[in-house]
């Protein structure tokens, strides 16, 4: 197997939204994208699910429908390289294969409140520690916790070894290896808060904090480096390398070509994620920054600060589906561009709490400045600006940590194609936004892993030089407006936290 094998990468993008599948030739280009959307279910408030099913059959009809589209043999492509959506947690029997419940989606804070319990312990200070997380429903661990917990006879199965967890990576290979091959990558394992990132081995012992046992565990494997065979019953009656895995984000850090301590990355998705690489050393952030695995290659770790915002694209989403006020998001820019500004309506999309650098677990969705001369138009235009406020939040957090000023910030994601979002991204940060030709980033970071691999590509020099700038936005604000602005936005930040039933 190896280059002569194919001339095309697949990458596989199993996001929150949906799952895209993209084919990329020797040069990097996207030759086809299929996708396909995955409802999120919502038992109850605050709770986010999906059928780890349909994250399955969705996956390979984005697979088949980027196969069709390029018009290529299945046979063609080389590897295929798995970007996943991190932190949302799969348990499946081992024998049946059947999943005990719903896959708990990285968005859902049911567990706020084990979180809270698991705060008053001093054991919950070297958790952070030795994952670089902060406790918090975000992350894997009380997910785990609470479907053991809750499902009948769950906890039993999991210590006789009859039942596997996983992320969404982890479940796909699964299921494309026929049962084969249970594996996880480290950079997807350090979102579990279950990895120690610096012995880069599940802990034991907050395993046992937490009652997870070891043996429910996927093994842990480089990012770059042949994980497992494709099974033909399941995958186009052939076997293919999976070469390639790696959580979405710093998948999209890959693909962006952050290779080198202080390069910087946003993604616009449903949620926004910042990722700054700090090179082979983890750095702990001192105003609510989390530590993370970047990528593990040859053995050798490199490590990220990471800004997660919850909701970005998920609340036009809900302008769509929820107040029903667009029919498309691409509407939302020319809706922006009709107004001169947002009337001082300010909206904080806080639907499921707050992330970095807040992290208040009970923080609502708030729209304030509403007068009589309010409009739909200025819901929508502030709907776009909370976006961009809570990525320069994130980012004025990172420069107090990483003690580097930041010249140029590196996006991808849906919401790059919206000009007005960018353009006032660029004005609210001050400094220059830089869009690559090839915007799935995350799927090009899990091709470029999958394709160094097996000799594809050679090196990082020759994926750098793969790299191509599609667009540049710079800051036209004046500094004074930009002050205003952020300051306004940060009262109407104030007004959303700590929104609860329990204060």
């Amino acid at each position: 197997m190896g280059k002569l094998s194919g001339k095309y990468i697949l990458g596989v993008d199993q996001g929150t939204t949906g799952t895209k599948a993209v084919v990329f030739d020797e040069k990097a280009n996207q030759i086809s994208l299929g996708y396909r959307e995955i409802p999120r279910i919502h038992p109850k408030p605050g709770w986010v699910e999906q059928d780890p099913k349909l994250i399955w059959s969705a996956t390979m009809e984005a697979i088949d429908e980027a196969f069709k589209k390029a018009k290529i043999n299945p046979i063609d492509i080389s590897a295929i390289g798995i970007a996943d959506q991190g932190e949302t947690v799969i348990i499946w029997d081992k024998i049946t294969g059947e999943p005990i419940y719903n896959a708990i989606v990285w968005q859902c804070r049911r567990t706020a409140k084990i979180c809270e319990e698991l705060k008053k312990n001093e054991f919950s200070k070297e958790v952070e520690r030795r994952t670089g997380l902060t406790i918090d429903p975000y992350f894997s661990a009380t997910k785990i916790k609470w479907i053991l917990e809750n499902v009948p006879n769950a906890l039993k199965k999991a210590e006789e070894g009859k039942l596997l967890f996983g992320t969404t990576d982890s479940w796909l290979i699964w299921k494309l290896t026929n049962g084969e091959t249970h594996v996880t990558d480290y950079a997807t394992a350090s979102r579990t808060m279950l990895l120690n990132i610096h012995s880069l081995k599940w802990d034991e012992e907050i395993l046992d904090w937490f009652n997870i046992p070891i043996e429910m565990l996927p093994k842990l494997k480089s990012n770059s480096e042949i994980v497992a065979e494709t099974n033909p019953k399941v995958f186009f009656n052939i076997k293919k390398p999976i070469s390639g895995v790696i959580v979405d984000q710093q998948g999209a850090l890959f693909g962006q070509c952050c290779f080198n301590p202080g390069m910087i990355k946003n993604t616009y998705g449903t949620g926004c994620f910042v990722l700054m690489n700090t090179g082979e050393k983890p750095v702990f952030s001192k105003h609510g920054l989390l530590t993370t695995i970047a990528w593990v290659i040859n053995n050798k770790a490199s490590y990220a600060l990471d800004g997660g915002v919850y909701i970005a694209g998920a609340a036009i989403q809900w302008l769509r589906d929820g107040l029903k006020i667009i029919k498309d998001a691409k509407e939302t820019e020319e809706i922006a561009n009709s107004i001169p500004d947002t009337g001082d309506v300010y909206f904080v999309p806080a639907f499921v709490g707050l992330a970095a650098p807040y992290w208040d677990m009970y923080a609502r969705g708030i729209i304030i400045g509403i007068t009589e001369g309010t409009k739909v138009n200025h819901i929508v235009r502030a709907t776009l600006e909370s976006i961009a406020y809570q990525v320069y939040d994130v980012l004025e957090c990172m420069k107090a940590d990483s003690k580097l000023e930041l010249n140029v910030l590196r996006v991808d994601g849906g919401a790059v194609n919206n000009s007005f979002l960018m353009q006032f991204q660029s004005d609210i940060l001050g400094i220059p936004i830089e869009i690559p030709e090839v915007t799935e980033t995350t799927a090009l970071g899990a091709a470029f892993l999958a394709g160094l691999s097996i000799g594809f590509w050679r090196n990082l020099k020759d994926l750098e030089e793969k790299r191509r700038v599609k667009k540049v936005y710079t800051p036209k604000m004046d500094e004074e407006k930009r002050v205003k602005l952020i300051q306004k936005w940060r009262k109407a930040v104030q007004r959303a936290m700590k929104w609860s039933e329990e204060e």
